[in-house]
């Protein structure tokens, strides 16, 4: 894994880890009986991104240390890979016909 590589893996992961964490702990404007006239009743009233960012960049760190040195040490290589996918592979028969 080249260094490219190893950055746009960290980027997918990071990018995934956020997604994940932004419901998280989101308090909406109804739920703290504080609508803004015009605004919907779910809108975020306090969303704390500065402590999820922090720690989806500490979370995804740790799986892309992971993911990579799974790639690196070759526990699992790219012939492992394609030989799950192949044809025929998931419907338990052989490729032979």
């Amino acid at each position: 894994m080249g260094i490219v590589s190893g950055l746009v893996l960290y980027a997918v992961i990071w990018s995934l880890t956020f997604l994940i964490a932004l419901p998280i702990r989101v308090q909406t404007q109804g739920d703290l009986q504080d609508i803004v006239p015009g605004t919907h009743a779910g809108a975020p009233e306090h969303h704390h991104l500065k402590k999820k960012a922090l720690w989806t960049t500490l979370v995804a760190a740790v799986i892309w240390a992971m993911a990579a040195t799974v790639i690196l040490s070759d526990w699992i290589s790219v012939d492992d890979v394609e030989s799950w996918f192949r044809a025929g592979a998931w419907s338990g028969r052989g490729t032979d016909g």
